[in-house]
């Protein structure tokens, strides 16, 4: 590659613009460039040097703006570190003096007075504006999910929530976050978890412990992600992310035994059962409960 035009983008962190490249090397230097992917065009006028990840895609919205922008919504999510989707776009808010075109993976959004900060050297809407945000605009389980994993993340409690709930007043979406707030807890390691809460909370069922730490006869501690103590009942769910493999397959022996060993009832949750079955779930666990009541 061209001595200059890699000073170039080294010195703008991977990005340039085609004017400021032409300056360098002839355009069709530039398109041979392009025909064997050394350089890679990331928006209309910016290109990368090779494949760019989020950050320099944003980077080459920032050169192309002559400013930084801010991100929003999942992206701002993904920062703060409580993302729960997973969504490939970008979401970013338009700057105060240029205006962005919305391009494939690209969406650009108006938030007149949403509160910023930085993270890692980014401009992005607060963490608890962003997690109330998101929210609204998911289903109630994916909307607690969020909540949850917003207030996990240690980068908001729930005074923030609330407050960031009243600055979202009268858009929509808000009465949903509003009843799903005070339900909101940290404590939920998963999405699915949170799903799984929601469907006994919607099901009648008394509120679970969460995370209820138990030490077994050995005097090893394990952890249960829904637990009625008094009942020694309790329930896990089964992701198939982190319950496969040798090693997870024998760590899941072992707690089950153990958890026989002292008496407790264990009640397995699968993704069908909190996204189809929701009705027998609920009656399974309440049958358990109900005999321990009766015992």
């Amino acid at each position: 590659m061209h001595a200059d035009l890699s000073i170039l983008f080294s010195r703008q962190h991977g990005v340039a613009t085609s004017a400021q490249i032409l300056q360098v090397v002839s355009r069709r230097h530039l398109e041979m460039l392009l025909e064997c992917t050394a350089v890679e065009r990331i928006w209309h006028g910016v290109y990368s040097l090779g494949p760019a990840d989020d950050e320099r895609k944003l980077r080459g919205l920032d050169i192309s703006c002559g400013e930084q922008v801010a991100v929003c919504l999942s992206t701002a999510a993904r920062a703060h570190g409580f993302d729960t989707e997973d969504r490939p776009d970008l979401h970013v808010l338009n700057p105060t003096r240029h205006q962005l075109r919305p391009a494939p993976g690209l969406v650009i959004h108006r938030r007149d007075g949403a509160p910023l900060t930085t993270v890692s050297g980014r401009l992005a809407t607060t963490a608890g504006w962003t997690a109330v945000e998101v929210a609204r605009a998911l289903p109630r389980p994916r909307a607690l999910a969020t909540l949850d994993a917003a207030l996990r993340s240690g980068h908001c409690d729930p005074r923030t929530l609330s407050r960031a709930a009243v600055g979202q007043s009268g858009r929509r979406g808000i009465v949903k976050v509003r009843d799903l707030l005070p339900r909101a807890d940290g404590r939920s390691e998963s999405p699915m978890e949170s799903e799984a809460r929601l469907v006994m909370i919607d099901g009648g069922l008394p509120e679970p412990v969460l995370q209820h730490e138990v030490v077994d006869v050995g005097g090893r501690l394990w952890r249960l992600d829904f637990a009625w103590p008094e009942a020694m009942v309790a329930a896990e769910y089964d992701s198939n992310q982190w319950h496969t493999g040798e090693e997870a397959l024998r760590h899941d022996r072992e707690k089950q035994a153990a958890l026989q060993d002292l008496g407790w009832i264990v009640v397995p949750i699968v993704l069908n059962d909190v996204r189809r079955r929701r009705r027998e779930l609920v009656e399974r666990i309440c049958a358990h409960l109900d005999r321990a009541s009766a015992a």
